[in-house]
């Protein structure tokens, strides 16, 4: 009998043949658990006691504990905790918004830029009237506040390239709170509460989150869904997929956001920035993000200080005359020359050239008068940041660490959500300068098609002898940088343990409005030191918004995490 053929003849059966078929099944037997083993890769040595995480909420360090046990390294837990906080924390975890990355890896460090970007329609002037004015909340609320979306591309590039485990695997947790739901703790309903009246008749917000009350269960099937479509397909399945066609019918006849523009999304790795510090390199956020840029300037001017900081008494008066001085300088810059690299040429190393910062340093006075000589700015405006991000950091045993800070921008970004999606989208739009002062007029952060807005996130490692040495973040605006910079100087230049860190008042100015002093409700600026300060010449302001910073001080191999008294979050090592 013979056997019937299709295409081309087959080869005769030969020993080598039967030698393959004994490879193969040798293979299968050891997958199957039978006695031919496969030679294993010797796992990577550790370098730490014990990996670490500091995260928002107990749910995303319940997740990176669930990913370490089963070996996943940095970038699996990283993964992982996003996708959890975009369930557990709706308020600014997210899938519908972007963000910035500082990983380090095998010893080498790394910058993915997943910010949001503006969509191909937008225009310089589409927030404005026909005669010029700002059309109020335009930018902010509703769906044409919305930019392009990164974080999921984010998640999936870094995953491709760093990840251990299987992406399946990274999504499983986020996947369960959304399906099975999570406890609603009071501060979520707080700022559900605050931010629903904002939406109210003009978004979809409601019919989603009307029932986020504390001690509640919140279950999002929805939105399970739709990780379970992105767990299954991969991450372009947001931008190619069947989530992508969800988020262009949203938008379709409201907002500026298609799919071609979601189809033409890409994260991009970038050169971090990378400064000698005391003794340690800081591993920090290049454009745009003008976070890093500033962070370097203002760690490198207070060392040139260093004869005049000494002695003096922190937060007091003088030391925080002197470190407002030097944020004048620091804004300044921020203000004139930072945007969107892929759009402008931006000095980056120049502005933390150490020469240029010692000239700037300089300028510096114990005896000056506020606002007596006006430091340069930039064209227009300082532009208001949404203080409504997210930040956590993590640290494997075998020495990688990720530092994140990703956001919707303000608290449930824009209200919109994507029918039959079940997610958030943002208003990072509103991080643009919406309303030029004219021609010339901060041109390198004005609305333009594909251009990312600046931004203020400055997710930082430190590093010792090519070591993690601190890992750290926070969310904030434009005070992230000035947040982060005051903890690390606490740490290293006043030797405070990182819970201290922490727990220290912190304050921030920024140019302008000239003169004035931002004070904060957990260590508000009273008494005799608020009437020192006035009298030198300061406005002194409260502020509603604390910060959240998380970080991870590695003190000889042993990582030690800490979560900002200020927030909800949690440090937890896991051996």
């Amino acid at each position: 009998m013979s056997v019937p053929t299709h295409g081309a003849p087959r080869a005769p059966f030969t020993f080598l043949s039967l030698t393959r078929i004994l490879t193969v099944s040798a293979v299968l037997a050891s997958f199957a658990g039978g006695t031919v083993a496969l030679a294993k890769t010797p796992p990577p040595k550790a370098v730490f006691d014990a990996s670490a995480v500091a995260v928002p909420d107990r749910y995303s360090a319940d997740t990176a504990q669930q990913i370490f046990a089963v070996g996943g390294n940095a970038v699996d837990a990283a993964v992982a905790v996003a996708f959890t906080l975009a369930v557990t924390a709706p308020d600014a975890g997210n899938l519908g918004g972007g963000g910035f990355m500082t990983v380090f890896m095998d010893g080498k460090p790394y910058f993915l830029d997943y910010r949001e970007s503006a969509p191909r329609q937008a225009t310089r002037d589409m927030y404005l009237d026909d005669k010029g004015n700002l059309l109020p909340g335009m930018s902010a609320v509703g769906h044409r506040a919305v930019a392009v979306p990164g974080t999921v591309e984010g998640m999936w590039e870094v995953h491709q390239r760093f990840g251990k485990l299987k992406w399946k695997q990274v999504l499983a947790p986020a996947i369960r709170y959304a399906t099975d739901g999570f406890q609603v703790e009071p501060w979520l309903q707080q700022r559900h509460d605050a931010a629903a009246s904002n939406f109210a008749g003009k978004t979809n917000f409601d019919a989603y989150f009307s029932s986020l009350k504390a001690g509640a269960t919140y279950r999002q099937p929805e939105l399970a869904q739709t990780l379970s479509r992105i767990a299954s397909d991969g991450g372009r399945e947001f931008y190619e997929g069947r989530t992508g066609d969800l988020i262009a019918q949203q938008m379709y006849g409201h907002g500026l956001v298609t799919k071609q523009d979601l189809l033409q999304y890409k994260a991009v790795w970038r050169q971090p920035l990378t400064a000698d510090w005391n003794g340690y390199q800081v591993v920090t956020a290049p454009p745009p993000s003008s976070g890093g840029v500033g962070l370097i300037q203002m760690l490198k001017m207070k060392a040139d200080l260093k004869q005049a900081f000494d002695g003096l008494e922190l937060n007091s008066v003088p030391y925080i005359h002197l470190i407002a001085q030097i944020e004048d300088r620091v804004f300044a810059d921020r203000q004139q020359y930072l945007g969107d690299p892929d759009a402008y040429k931006v000095p980056s190393a120049k502005l933390f050239d150490d020469a240029y910062l010692a000239q700037r340093a300089d300028e510096v006075k114990p005896d000056e008068v506020p606002g007596a000589t006006p430091v340069k700015p930039g064209l227009g405006d300082a532009v208001p940041e949404k203080a409504q991000t997210t930040h956590f950091s993590v640290v494997d045993k075998w020495g990688n660490a990720v530092s994140n800070t990703y956001t919707l921008n303000g608290d449930f970004g824009s209200g919109v959500v994507v029918d039959g999606a079940g997610f958030l989208l943002n208003d990072a739009m509103d991080d643009f300068v919406t309303k030029p002062a004219g021609a010339n007029s901060a041109e390198l952060n004005t609305v333009a098609p594909g251009r990312r807005p600046l931004s203020s996130m400055t997710p930082t490692i430190l590093l010792k002898d090519n070591k993690v040495s601190l890992v750290i973040g926070t969310p904030g605006g434009s005070r992230i940088l000035t947040s982060i910079f005051q903890v690390m100087t606490d740490l290293y230049d006043f030797n405070m343990s990182p819970t201290d860190a922490l727990a220290a008042m912190r304050f921030h100015h920024q140019l302008l409005p000239q003169k004035t002093i931002y004070f904060e409700p957990y260590r508000p600026i009273t008494g005799e030191l608020a009437e020192q300060l006035q009298a030198k010449g300061y406005t002194l302001e409260g502020q509603s918004f604390n910060g959240d910073v998380q970080m991870i001080r590695i003190e000889g191999t042993t990582p030690v995490p800490a979560a900002d008294p200020r927030g909800v979050g949690v440090g937890r090592v896991m051996h």
